[in-house]
């Protein structure tokens, strides 16, 4: 899954939310610093976070190609870094809004029969 937006958009916020859905029961923290953090769930997830990469040789010797034809869950942050690498069957999601304004999530390249259903509460 590719997560793009601007900074402070919610691209953290919203894996927070795709991981405890995934039965992780730790909570995730952005790996900015470190940029990528592990999480036992019912599947493997992968939470990449590419804002301080430079380079897509960068990306790659971290072994992301490894992570992205696995068989767990890559959630990338800041994906727009990396779309040469991105399989073709990713979920693209884009979270558009700022601050205290109403966020538009798009999801992008879901496959046809799958249901979506998406509820939101204020703070």
């Amino acid at each position: 899954m590719a997560c793009v937006g601007e900074l402070g958009a919610g691209k953290t916020c919203f894996l927070q939310g795709l991981v405890r859905g995934l039965g992780v029961s730790e909570p995730a923290t952005s790996p900015t610093f470190v940029l990528i953090n592990y999480y036992r769930g019912r599947l493997p997830v992968y939470h990449l976070d590419a804002y301080r990469t430079q380079s897509l040789t960068e990306i790659l010797d971290l072994g992301i190609e490894e992570l992205l034809w696995g068989d767990g869950v890559t959630v990338v942050e800041w994906a727009e870094k990396l779309l040469p690498l991105l399989p073709p069957h990713t979920i693209v999601v884009k979270i558009a809004g700022l601050g205290e304004e109403p966020r538009e999530i798009v999801l992008e390249g879901l496959p046809e029969d799958m249901v979506l259903t998406v509820s939101a509460s204020g703070h």
